[in-house]
This record gives C-alpha cells, sequence and structure tokens, in this order.
C-alpha cells in the first residue's frame, strides 16, 4: 500500500520544497538520472547556430549530413538537437529543457544585447529565464537559489 512521505525526506538535496509524494510498491527498476534530452529541429544547421553563438554550447558529435547534433554539458548530461525529417520524426516545438546557468543576470544580457526577447519570473526556490530558439522551441535558463 502506498504511503505518503514528505518531499524532503526522499530529496533531502532540495530542501524546503515542502509537500509529499507517494511511495508505493517495490519496482522493477529505478530510475538513474538523466541521460540525454533534446529538440527536434526544422534546420539542424540554423539551431546549432543559435546554441552556439547564443548559449555558448560546443557540439561533441555533429550528425552525417546536417542532422543535428549532440552537446556533453559539464554536469555530464548530454543535450541534442535532431533534424530528423517527418520519416524519422515530425518536427514539433518543445519546451522541456532547463539549463542550469551560473550566472542568470550575465546570460539575459547577452540575450537581451542580441535582440532576443526574454520572459523572467522567479519562484520560491529559482529565478527561470525563458527563451526561443530559431526552431521554436522554448529554452528555458535556470539558476537555483541559494539556500
Amino acid at each position: 500500500m502506498p504511503v505518503a512521505v514528505a518531499y524532503d525526506e526522499v530529496f533531502p538535496k532540495h530542501k524546503n520544497r515542502g509537500g509529499t509524494m507517494m511511495i508505493g510498491q517495490q519496482r522493477a527498476f529505478t530510475i538513474t538520472g538523466m541521460d540525454l534530452s533534446g529538440y527536434m529541429v526544422k534546420d539542424a544547421a540554423r539551431a546549432i547556430a543559435f546554441y552556439r553563438d547564443v548559449l555558448g554550447l560546443e557540439p561533441a558529435w555533429v550528425y552525417p549530413d546536417n542532422r543535428g547534433a549532440e552537446y556533453e554539458l559539464p554536469d555530464g548530461t548530454t543535450f541534442g538537437l535532431w533534424g530528423g525529417a517527418a520519416d524519422v520524426m515530425p518536427f514539433q516545438p518543445c519546451n522541456g529543457t532547463f539549463f542550469a546557468v551560473d550566472d542568470l543576470e550575465g546570460a539575459v544580457s547577452v540575450i537581451k544585447a542580441r535582440g532576443i526577447s526574454v520572459t523572467q519570473h522567479e519562484t520560491r526556490i529559482c529565478f527561470l529565464t525563458w527563451i526561443n530558439d530559431t526552431e521554436g522551441n522554448t529554452v528555458v535558463l535556470h539558476k537555483r537559489k541559494v539556500a
């Protein structure tokens, strides 16, 4: 039978979030992290240029025929861009990637100087800035508040 457990007990590194989560029966497997996250793009070359020139990300791997790229981030995760054409996967704009940044104010200044519009928000635990890439995907720059 599932039981309610305080969120802070399950995820001690994320203190003061509050709330509860349900812990149920033993699972057959455990998700241990995020290996790869990314976006489909309409024009891979244009998207690669945006992530390089605006966000400072250098591709670790560029796919043949300019089909996309993968980026190895300092925390060990991988971010990808894929220009798959409709036969691989139809393009749909996405909005689920939050990039951790060391200096959000500095990042926002650089991005605004390039004429890119930003939307900013503050929560109890973090600061967020939303921008759009060249393909219509929403990119979130994220900075946790120091506890």
